[in-house]
């Protein structure tokens, strides 16, 4: 037998341990192990065993009657270590800087993840009208100019596996409609940039590009700004900074 063998049934105890720790990451703050139980649908007694390994070994925090559960410091430790380490994120932190100085608003690297978009660095707006942001944020993929921007480097046959069946809207704004997205994707390709206009955050707009440093792409940056601020003028300003900021980066990355 080979030393890795591909075909190998998944270890049940190591599924359900990073299940569990996904299902904390999503829902911030402390849990009752009912409603732990309720939403990963494990035994309670195998629950308790392995919430209270992880107690012991750092990856849940308990309070302190011990009752209630939530996600630990070594998970932090853990996505910090990824960020500090990922050559894409390093070698776009001039291009972040400048792009945030020539627009002065709020800036994203965020990398494609399934059907959502994670945020791996921000730069925040200069003014004090501006959105909340931060690292590791986990964003629907249909319904942010980040999203958009990388869907638009792929077919539309991969576009179609890559959505969730149902396009859940965010916002009254949301395209929830499978094929009118596809249609968009058509545009943000012609064009080079994607738009979102209050689909994911009302009130804001978004302009995202993808990075090519690889077909199709998985990382790209953005830049987010109040509607109140948005002049036509200052549209064209954030667009053509982030043509330069993706051309920047492209070369930065040229290599990886």
């Amino acid at each position: 037998m080979s030393a890795v063998d591909s075909s190998a049934a998944p270890v049940k105890s190591a599924v359900r341990t990073v299940e569990l720790l996904e299902w904390f990451a999503a829902r911030p703050g402390l849990h009752s192990l009912a409603d732990v139980q309720q939403g990963v649908g494990y035994p309670k007694s195998s629950l308790y065993m392995l919430l209270r390994t992880l107690v012991d070994l750092g990856w849940v925090e308990t309070d302190s009657p011990g009752t209630r559960y939530g996600i630990g410091v070594r998970a932090l430790l853990v996505g910090t270590s990824y960020i500090d380490g990922d050559e894409v994120v390093t070698a776009a932190r001039p291009t972040l800087d400048r792009l945030s100085d020539d627009t002065t608003e709020t800036i994203h690297l965020a990398r494609l993840d399934g059907s959502s978009v994670v945020y791996l660095a921000t730069r925040q707006s200069q003014h004090y009208l501006r959105p909340f942001t931060r690292v590791g944020r986990r964003l629907p993929v249909h319904s942010t100019a980040l999203g958009k921007a990388l869907l638009a480097t792929h077919t539309d046959t991969e576009v179609r596996a890559l959505l969730p069946r149902r396009l859940e809207p965010v916002t009254a704004h949301t395209l929830t409609d499978r094929e009118q997205l596809i249609e968009e994707l058509a545009l943000v390709r012609e064009q080079g940039y994607a738009i979102d206009r209050e689909e994911n955050t009302l009130g804001l707009s978004c302009f995202g590009v993808a990075i090519p440093y690889r077909t199709p792409a998985r990382d790209a940056v953005s830049c987010s700004v109040p509607v109140a601020r948005l002049t036509p003028g200052h549209e064209e300003t954030i667009k053509e900074a982030l043509f330069d900021a993706r051309d920047r980066l492209t070369h930065a990355t040229r290599r990886m």
